[in-house]
């Protein structure tokens, strides 16, 4: 999909003649599609990253693999981002999102359609792309579980923080998940390239739930607040050890 086409004509259509909701959400599948993508060649090739991940050291299959568990990572989050049940919009809106989340594999099929990928690369793509998403919403749950009872050590839970830790489990979640893929589960205590991930990818979420919610940053700002502290007490947890 050529996504600078397609705005052109979304434009030239005008407010009166709105497109169907479908191509509307395929559009913005695609537009989100591409920023997934964006944000895995950034974070691979970010100095740090680099360096933490030791690439220079690894043969050129390893390296792809490394790169391909971190556009995944940003599909999964997008796509449970959109399916979030505390997103700060109306009923009808989150049954929209959940239409695009649905067309997410779709458009990253089409994107490697466009570059020249054979097709039984792509349909692996998108089995990978389910596999992710199943695997980080089922860690979810286990996720949740950690974060309670690390947030319900000092205190009773209150309403106010469980909002916080349902905002925070997406990129929590898939932080632990990414981390464990790109270093094929050898975990190294306290590993600063975890991170490293979790930093980027929070930052990543941010932007997404922004994007959803309209501009509403002021609990997003607090989830931020609570994300660059939970990897130190929560990652041996959630990772198995």
């Amino acid at each position: 999909m050529n996504l600078d086409e397609e705005f052109k004509k979304l434009k030239e259509r005008g407010m009166d003649n709105p497109l169907p909701l479908q191509k509307m959400a395929r559009i913005l599948a695609a537009s989100l599609d591409r920023a997934a993508i964006q944000w895995g060649f950034k974070t691979y090739w970010n100095k740090n990253f680099l360096r933490l991940a030791e690439i220079n050291s690894i043969d050129q299959t390893e390296k792809d693999r490394i790169f391909n568990e971190l556009i995944l990572a940003g599909e999964t989050l997008i796509m449970l981002t959109l399916e979030a049940r505390d997103l700060r919009s109306e009923e009808e809106f989150k049954v929209y999102l959940l239409s695009v989340k649905d067309e997410v594999p779709n458009a990253h099929d089409d994107y490697m359609k466009e570059i020249g990928i054979e097709r039984k690369y792509r349909k692996l793509w998108k089995k990978l792309i389910e596999m992710r998403y199943e695997e980080y919403s089922e860690s979810k749950l286990t996720a949740r579980e950690a974060m309670m009872e690390y947030e319900g050590k000092e205190k009773a839970l209150e309403t106010s923080d469980l909002e916080g830790i349902t905002l925070t489990l997406p990129p929590f979640t898939i932080a632990v998940g990414c981390h464990k893929h790109v270093v094929r589960g050898k975990n190294k205590g306290k590993d600063p390239l975890f991170k490293l991930i979790m930093k980027r990818l929070g930052r990543f979420y941010v932007e997404i739930r922004i994007m959803i919610e309209g501009g509403k940053i002021s609990p997003i700002l607090k989830a931020r607040m609570k994300l660059r502290h939970f990897w130190k007490d929560l990652k041996e947890d959630l990772s198995g050890n």
